[in-house]
C-alpha cells in the first residue's frame, strides 16, 4: 500500500489475512513491513495469518504510514520457518529496503545459492563453485567481494532480493535518482527472467524508503496448476464510496473516514475488493508508486525526484546527474548514461524540435520569438498521462485537449490546469470519435466527439506509441484531424530495426526459444512486444505510413534510452508536417 497521507491499513489487511489459511491456502506464515519516517517496523509469524494473534492485534490497532507491504506465504521453496517468512529487509546506502515476492525463480533456486561449506572437503572445483553461487545481476563483472548481501533462509525470494541489492550496490557509489533506479530495476528484472521466461513467475514489491515502492509482474501458472499468479492495483481516491471486501462480508464507507487529500494505491496478487476497479499488470511491467499514484515514465519519475521524494540517506550523497554516482569505467562501458534525454524530459525536447520546424517555416521577421507565441490555435496531447507534455507545449497552443485511457491520469492532468479539455478513452478510439469526455458538472463520462477534420494545428504524443501495436489507424486518423496545410504531428517512438541485429551470439543461443515466441507475436514484423511490456515498431513500416498518408519528415532525433536483454533500445523523436509551401528539413540525427 502506498499513500498520499498517513493512512492505516486495517481494512485491506483484514481481507488479506483471511486468505492466509481461511479463504485461501497461503497458510505458511505471514509478515508485515511498515515505514515510519526512515525507520521500518516489521512483524513476522510462521503461523497462518487467519489464526495469528499478532495479525489479529494489528487488525484492531491501526498503524498509519505512507508506505507498507504485507505477505501471506504458500511455501514452494524452504521450510515453514520464521527465517523464510516475507517481507525481507536489508539496509543499503543508509536506507531500509523491503521485499515481498510471489512466484518461482529458477535462477535462484535452493541449489544455486547453497553455500560452499556444504561441499565435501576443503577443496572445491571451480565448476561446482560456479554452479552454487547466485546469478549475478548488473553490468559489473562478478566479484566475490561485491557480494555483501546473503539470504538467511532457503527461499528463492530472499535470494533474488539479495541479488538486486548486490547489483545496485556494485553499480552505484552515490544514490541514484528515481529515473536511474527505475531503469536499473527494469534491467535487472529482464536479466532475471531472460532465458527462462516460461518457467519464471516474478511478482514482487520493493520498498526503498518512506515514500516509494516499486512493483513488477512477470505472471504465470505453475506446472499442473490453473491458478494465475500476477499483480493487480487500484487507486482509492476522491470521491470515496462504500467499499466491500472480497473475502468477507465487511465494508467501509471511506467517504465518512477520509479527507479530500487522501489517496491510496493498493497492490495485490488478487483484487481485495468487489466494487473497485482493479488494473492487472502487463507482462513485464514495472510501476513506481509514490504519493498514492502509479508511475511508469522516466520523466514522471524525475518529477517525483524533484519534489523531494527520491532516495533519502544521511550516509551516502545523492547523484547529481547521470554521470556522478558511477565509476568512470562504468560510464565508459555504458555510454548511453550521458544521453538520457536531457534529464528524462522527452516533452521539452520534443517541444524544442517543433519550435525549430515552426521557426524554419515562418517568414516573419520576428520568427526568432515565435516559440514564445501561441502559434497553434488548437492542439491535442495523445496519451497525456499526468500532463508533463501538456506543460511543455502549453505556451504555444491557445486551446489544448488532453486524452488518456486512465481515469487516474486524467485526474492528475486536471490538477495541472494546462488543458482546456480532457477526455477519457483509448487514443485510437478517440481519434475515431468514440471517446468519453469528462463531464465536470456531473463528474461522469459522456459520449462526445473530438478531433474534427482539418481542425488541429498540432497533435503530439510523448512515450505513448510504445503501448500501441499497429500504428496505421493512428496515422490515418491523425491525418484526418490535422489541418491540411502546415499541420504538425510530433511524437516519440521506439524502432525495432535499430536494435534487432545487436543481440549477442551468446544471448541468441540462450534465448532461442524466446525469439521464436516473439516472432509468433509479430509475424508481419511491423512491431514486437518487448519483455518490458512496451512495443517497438519497424522503422521501414512506419516510414511507409508517412508516404501512404502524405506526411513530410522534418526532424528525426534518436537517443539510446536503455539496454534490454542485451538489446539497445533507441527512442526516436520525430516531427512530421502536412504538405506546405516550405519543405525545409531541419535535422536528421
Amino acid at each position: 500500500m502506498n499513500c498520499a497521507t498517513p493512512t492505516d491499513f486495517t481494512f485491506s489487511f483484514k481481507g488479506l489475512c483471511l486468505r492466509g489459511g481461511c479463504t485461501d491456502k497461503h497458510e505458511h506464515g505471514w509478515g508485515l513491513a511498515v515505514y515510519e519516517n526512515r525507520g521500518l517496523r516489521t512483524f513476522h509469524d510462521p503461523l497462518p495469518a487467519a489464526e495469528s494473534k499478532i495479525a489479529k492485534f494489528l487488525s484492531t490497532h491501526p498503524l498509519k504510514t505512507l508506505n507498507m507491504m504485507a505477505h501471506i506465504r504458500y511455501a514452494t521453496q524452504g521450510d515453514v520457518t520464521l527465517e523464510n517468512v516475507h517481507p525481507f529487509s536489508r539496509e543499503l546506502w543508509g536506507i531500509n529496503w523491503s521485499f515481498v515476492h510471489n512466484g518461482d525463480i529458477p535462477k535462484y533456486t535452493i541449489n544455486s545459492i547453497k553455500s560452499s561449506v556444504h561441499m565435501a572437503g576443503d577443496k572445491c572445483d571451480d565448476e561446482r563453485i560456479e554452479r552454487r553461487r547466485p546469478h549475478w545481476l548488473g553490468r559489473t563483472p562478478y566479484n566475490p567481494r561485491n557480494v555483501i548481501y546473503h539470504p538467511v533462509g532457503d527461499t528463492d525470494s530472499e535470494a533474488v532480493f539479495c541479488a538486486i541489492l548486490n547489483g545496485l550496490r556494485s553499480e552505484y557509489v552515490e544514490l541514484p535518482t528515481l529515473p536511474v533506479l527505475y531503469e536499473t530495476i527494469q534491467r535487472f528484472c529482464a536479466e532475471i527472467v531472460s532465458g527462462m521466461e516460461d518457467l519464471t513467475i516474478l511478482n514482487f514489491l520493493l520498498g526503498c524508503g518512506q515514500y516509494t515502492q516499486f512493483a513488477y509482474s512477470w505472471p504465470g501458472s505453475r506446472p499442473g496448476s490453473s491458478v494465475w499468479n500476477g499483480l493487480y492495483y487500484t487507486i482509492r481516491r476522491p470521491p470515496f464510496n462504500n467499499t466491500q471486501l472480497t473475502d468477507i462480508d465487511y465494508s467501509v464507507d471511506f467517504d465518512r473516514v477520509t479527507t479530500p487529500n487522501d489517496r491510496v494505491a493498493v497492490i495485490a496478487t488478487k483484487p481485495l475488493t468487489v466494487n473497485e476497479e482493479w488494473n492487472e499488470f502487463k507482462r513485464g511491467q514495472l510501476l513506481m508508486f509514490d504519493n498514492g499514484w502509479a508511475y511508469s515514465e522516466l520523466y514522471d519519475c524525475y518529477e517525483v525526484e524533484q519534489r523531494g521524494h527520491g532516495l533519502c540517506s544521511n550516509a551516502v550523497p545523492k547523484m547529481i546527474d547521470g554521470h556522478s554516482g558511477m565509476d568512470s569505467n562504468k560510464v565508459e562501458m555504458d555510454g548511453r548514461i550521458s544521453g538520457r534525454l536531457q534529464k528524462y524530459d522527452t516533452p521539452t525536447t520534443l517541444r524544442a524540435l517543433v519550435d525549430e520546424v515552426v521557426s524554419a517555416n515562418n517568414d516573419d521577421a520576428h520568427s526568432e520569438t515565435k516559440q514564445e507565441l501561441c502559434w497553434a490555435t488548437k492542439g491535442a496531447d495523445l496519451g497525456c498521462g499526468s500532463g508533463c507534455a501538456g506543460l511543455a507545449f502549453r505556451s504555444c497552443i491557445q486551446h489544448l485537449t488532453g486524452v488518456d485511457i486512465s481515469p487516474e491520469m486524467v485526474d492528475r492532468a486536471k490538477e495541472r490546469g494546462c488543458y482546456e479539455r480532457l477526455l477519457l478513452g483509448d487514443i485510437e478510439c478517440v481519434l475515431a470519435k468514440k471517446n468519453l469526455e469528462q463531464n465536470e458538472e456531473k463528474d461522469e463520462p459522456i459520449v462526445s466527439p473530438i478531433l474534427d477534420q482539418n481542425l488541429y494545428d498540432l497533435i503530439f504524443a510523448c512515450n505513448v506509441f510504445s503501448f500501441v501495436r499497429d500504428m496505421r489507424g493512428v496515422f490515418q486518423s491523425v491525418k484526418r484531424s490535422l489541418k491540411s496545410k502546415n499541420g504538425i504531428f510530433a511524437f516519440s517512438i521506439e524502432f525495432i530495426d535499430l536494435v534487432k541485429d545487436t543481440t549477442t551470439t551468446a544471448t541468441e543461443r540462450v534465448n532461442n526459444s524466446k525469439e521464436k515466441k516473439d516472432s509468433s507475436r509479430c509475424e508481419d514484423k511491423r512491431y514486437v512486444l518487448q519483455s518490458c511490456a512496451r512495443y517497438a515498431h519497424d522503422r521501414k513500416y512506419i516510414e511507409s505510413l508517412f508516404e501512404e498518408f502524405g506526411f513530410e519528415t522534418k526532424v528525426v532525433k534518436a537517443s539510446n534510452i536503455r539496454k534490454h536483454e542485451d538489446i539497445v533500445v533507441q527512442l526516436t523523436l520525430m516531427v512530421l508536417t502536412m504538405p506546405a509551401v516550405s519543405s525545409t528539413k531541419i535535422c536528421v540525427e
